[in-house]
């Protein structure tokens, strides 16, 4: 395996939740590839300081969603084919937190505006229907 999470941030809402976001964000910006093997439950609870439990609940999280696919003996793989964001988005994104860092720019800042952005771009290019509703 050549990415591995980083450990949880003390402010998500669950340890279980931070670790299948951050593997999930390996996935599908390619940094994990498909096929490419996780390290062990274990392995991945005790290289984060967290219970096993905790861990085997973000891999059963990413086998959900059909990131990952667990065989017993054989461990727990990228899954073939999952969501990968294409390459410009990804080149994107690296000059993003590259500007960002530059200009001392707190992470959770570009998030709280991309997502804001991405709401009011969505809403606007797909404005809500009008319903004509005549009373029965």
């Amino acid at each position: 395996m050549t990415a591995q999470p980083a450990a949880p941030a003390s402010d998500e809402s669950s340890p279980a939740l931070a670790i299948y976001r951050q593997f999930r964000g390996l996935i599908v910006s390619g940094q994990l590839g498909a096929g490419e093997r996780l390290p062990t439950v274990r392995q991945t609870a005790a290289d984060l300081g967290v219970a096993p439990g905790t861990a085997a609940k973000a891999y059963k999280l990413l086998e959900r969603d059909g990131l990952v696919v667990t065989r017993t003996g054989a461990g727990t793989r990228v899954a073939d084919g999952p969501a990968v964001l294409p390459g410009p988005i990804v080149r994107r994104l690296r000059d993003l937190i590259t500007a960002a860092d530059s200009a001392h720019v707190e992470p959770d800042d570009v998030l709280d505006a991309l997502r804001l952005m991405w709401r009011t771009s969505a809403a606007s290019l797909h404005p809500p229907v009008a319903h004509d509703r005549t009373p029965s």
